[in-house]
């Protein structure tokens, strides 16, 4: 799987994977917070917040991975796996 990743630009995955978290852990907390009567307007403020902020997190994570999964070469893979194939 990490060699389908590699190349690209991560930031993109870690986002998405923080603006999901964020949305999960913002409405489980939201409502424990509604069950204690705590202000709409609060509520509404701390889901906000861990969906944003998480995903900034993850735009970051993300952006600091991508520099540690470079491209592979296709080319060389590519001329060893036809030399490989084809017999003289």
């Amino acid at each position: 799987m990490m060699k389908k990743l590699r190349g690209r630009n991560l930031s993109h995955p870690g986002c998405l994977l923080g603006i999901t978290s964020g949305l999960i852990l913002g409405i489980v907390i939201a409502a424990i917070l509604a069950t204690l009567n705590v202000a709409m307007n609060t509520d509404l403020l701390i889901w906000f917040g861990l969906t944003i902020g998480l995903g900034a997190i993850g735009w970051i994570v993300g952006d600091r991975l991508t520099s540690r999964f470079p491209a592979l070469d296709e080319q060389t893979s590519v001329k060893e796996t036809t030399s490989k194939g084809t017999s003289d």
